[in-house]
C-alpha cells in the first residue's frame, strides 16, 4: 500500500525537493491564473505542479506540512539508509554523535510514576550541588512531577537546557524529613561511547564500544593507556550491538593496530571519486594481540573496523555474521535545521570486498533480514550460511573471506540460549529481575556504597544468597519457583541479578566484569587468546 501511495505522490515529492529554494508565492498569488510553465525550464514539470497545488488547490495547503511528510517518502525510493531527520529530532541525534549534551548530569529511573536518580555524573552540575543517587525528584521549577503521570521524555525535556541556564528541583531523600531545594546551573554533560575498559586477567584487557562518535577515538586511547598501565598484552574489542557512526572514528582505531602503509578502507560512488585510507606510523596497539567481537547487529563503522582487521590478517573476528551495511552517507543541512543523510558511495574492505547486503524496493524485507537469518538457522549453525564463489576474496596471509553481506567471523559462536527457560522468560517479560535489582540497591544503598569493584559486590551478594531473596520477590510478582526451568536458569538469573545490582552502584564497571560469567562469546575469545599464548 505504501508503495502505491509513493507513486501517487511522487510528483509532489520531487517538486518539494527541487524547488524548495524558490520563493515565488507572492508573485503567483497576485495572478492565480498565471501560466506557471513559463516560469520554469521546459522539463521542470515538478516545479509547476507544486505551485499549482499551493495556489489553486481547493483547500489551504501549507508547504512545510507537505515537506515533512513528502521528503521521507522520496528518500524511500532510494536505498535503505538515505534518510530525512526533522529539525526537532536533529538536536538529540547531534548530541548522541557529538558525545555530549547540555543538562544537569544525572541518570534517573522513572518507576511507578516516581523519578529516582540512579547515578550522578562526577563533577557534573548536580554533583556540585550535592544531589545523590537514590534521591527522588518531586518538583521541577515549582511544578509537581511526582505522581502526575508525566512521561520520562517529558521529564528529560524539563531537566535538559542550554548551558548556563538554571533549573530548580526539589528532592526527597530518605535520611532527611523535608524536601531539599537545589538550584542547578546546566552544563555540558559527556555521553560516553566506550562503555567499559577493564582487565579480564593479568594480560587480557576488554574494551566495549557502543557506537562511533566524535569522542570515541579519544575514549579508546584513554582506555588502552589505562589498561597498558595494568599489564595489557592482549585486547578483546567488543563491537556487539554497535550499529556504527562516524567512519573516521573507526578508521582511527584500526590505525592503532596496523603498521604504516596498510589499507584500512576505500570508498567510491558515481559522484564520489575513489578515496583510500591508509594506516600511519602512530599506532599504540601494534604489539597487542587483538580479538574483535561482533554479532548480527554490528554494522557500518563496526564492519569497517572488523573488515580492516580481518583483511590485514591483524586479528581474529569472533561471533556471528555482521549486519551488512556497506554504504556511506553524507549529511546535507536544510534551512530549517533539518537534515538529509544521502548515500553517496559504497565502502570496500582492503581486499576489495563490498559487504553491503542486497536490497530492493521492499525496505521491510531488508530490515526483516535478521529475522530471516534466525528462521533459517544462521544464528545457531554455521553451515546454514552460504556465500557465492564470486564473492570470495583472499587476504595477504592466504585466508579466504567473503563479501556480499556482512563480515563473516573467523570463529563462529552460535546464539547462546544456555539457561533459557519459561522461568527466565517470565522474569524478563515481567521486568522482575531488573526491578528487584533496582529496589534492592535503593533500599540498601548506604551499605552497598562501601564496595569499590564488581568482584567485591559479587562476593557479598553470594554470601547473603541474593538469588533466594529474588526468588521470593519473583513469586510475589507472579513468577513462582515451580515455573518450568527454575533450577535450569538459576546460574543465568543469579549472574544477571548480581550484574544489574552492581551496575546500579558503580555503573558499567560493575556490570561487565560480572556478566562475563554467562557470556559465551567472551569466554571463547579469552580461551582463544590463552591458547595462542600456549602455542607461541
Amino acid at each position: 500500500m505504501s508503495g502505491k501511495l509513493n507513486k501517487i505522490y511522487l510528483p509532489i515529492i520531487f517538486a518539494i525537493v527541487l524547488v524548495s529554494g524558490i520563493f515565488l508565492g507572492k508573485a503567483l498569488n497576485k495572478n492565480p491564473h498565471r501560466n506557471y510553465a513559463n516560469l520554469y525550464q521546459a522539463n521542470d514539470k515538478l516545479g509547476i505542479i507544486i505551485d499549482y497545488i499551493e495556489t489553486r488547490y481547493v483547500d489551504t495547503v501549507f508547504r512545510s506540512n507537505l515537506e515533512e511528510s513528502a521528503i521521507p517518502a522520496i528518500l524511500e525510493e532510494l536505498d535503505p539508509h538515505s534518510i530525512y531527520i526533522p529539525a526537532e529530532e536533529m538536536k538529540s541525534v547531534s548530541e548522541d554523535m557529538r558525545g555530549n549534551f547540555e543538562g544537569i548530569g544525572v541518570v534517573f529511573n522513572h518507576q511507578t510514576d516516581t523519578t529516582i536518580i540512579i547515578s550522578v555524573i562526577t563533577g557534573g552540575p548536580s554533583d556540585k550541588v550535592g544531589v545523590l543517587a537514590g534521591d527522588r525528584i518531586i518538583m521541577v521549577n515549582d511544578s509537581l512531577i511526582a505522581g502526575q503521570n508525566i512521561s520520562s521524555n517529558d521529564i528529560v525535556g524539563m531537566l535538559k537546557g542550554e548551558k548556563g541556564t538554571k533549573v530548580k528541583i526539589s528532592i526527597e531523600r530518605k535520611t532527611v524529613s523535608e524536601l531539599i531545594d537545589v538550584e542547578i546551573i546546566r552544563d555540558e554533560i559527556p555521553l560516553y561511547s566506550v562503555d567499559v575498559s577493564y582487565m579480564v586477567d593479568e594480560e587480557i584487557g576488554y574494551i566495549k564500544i557502543n557506537r562511533f562518535a566524535e569522542t570515541t577515538f579519544k575514549e579508546f586511547v584513554e582506555g588502552v593507556e589505562k589498561l597498558k598501565d595494568l599489564g595489557l598484552k592482549k585486547l578483546i574489542l567488543d563491537l556487539r550491538g554497535n550499529t556504527g557512526g562516524y567512519m573516521v572514528a573507526a578508521t582511527n582505531i584500526v590505525d592503532q593496530f596496523l603498521d604504516a602503509g596498510k589499507m584500512i578502507v576505500y570508498t567510491q560512488g558515481k559522484s564520489s571519486p575513489k578515496q583510500e585510507i591508509y594506516s600511519t606510523a602512530r599506532g599504540i596497539c601494534k604489539d597487542i594481540e587483538v580479538v574483535v567481537l561482533q554479532d548480527e547487529f554490528a554494522a557500518s563503522a563496526s564492519e569497517i573496523l572488523a573488515g580492516a582487521i580481518q583483511d590485514n590478517d591483524r586479528g581474529t573476528i569472533i561471533g556471528r555474521r555482521s549486519f551488512g551495511k556497506g554504504l556511506v552517507q553524507e549529511q546535507y543541512p536544510l534551512s530549517d535545521g533539518s537534515v538529509i543523510r544521502l548515500t553517496i558511495a559504497r565502502y570496500y574492505t582492503p581486499t576489495g570486498r563490498s559487504i553491503q547486503k542486497p536490497y530492493n524496493d521492499d525496505k521491510d524485507e531488508y530490515y526483516n533480514d535478521l529475522n530471516e537469518r534466525y528462521q533459517n538457522g544462521e544464528f545457531s549453525e554455521v553451515d546454514s550460511i552460504h556465500f557465492a564463489d564470486s564473492l570470495k576474496f583472499v587476504t595477504p596471509g592466504g585466508n579466504i573471506v567473503f563479501g556480499g553481506g556482512g563480515i563473516m567471523p573467523d570463529i563462529f559462536v552460535p546464539l547462546d540460549t544456555a539457561g533459557y527457560s519459561k522461568y527466565y522468560a517470565e522474569t524478563v517479560r515481567k521486568g522482575v529481575l531488573y526491578n528487584f535489582a533496582f529496589e534492592y540497591v535503593d533500599n540498601n544503598r548506604e551499605y552497598l556504597k562501601k564496595f569499590e569493584d564488581a568482584f567485591a559486590i559479587s562476593e557479598y551478594l553470594e554470601s547473603i544468597d541474593i538469588f533466594d531473596q529474588f526468588a521470593e520477590y519473583a513469586e510475589q510478582k507472579g513468577v513462582p519457583r515451580t515455573a518450568k526451568g527454575f533450577k535450569h536458569s538459576r546460574h543465568l538469573v543469579n549472574t544477571q541479578l548480581k550484574a544489574n545490582i552492581a551496575r546500579n552502584i558503580i555503573d558499567n564497571n560493575g556490570f561487565y566484569p560480572i556478566i562475563k560469567d554467562v557470556d559465551t562469546t567472551l569466554k571463547i575469545a579469552i580461551q582463544h587468546l590463552k591458547e595462542n599464548s600456549e602455542r607461541n
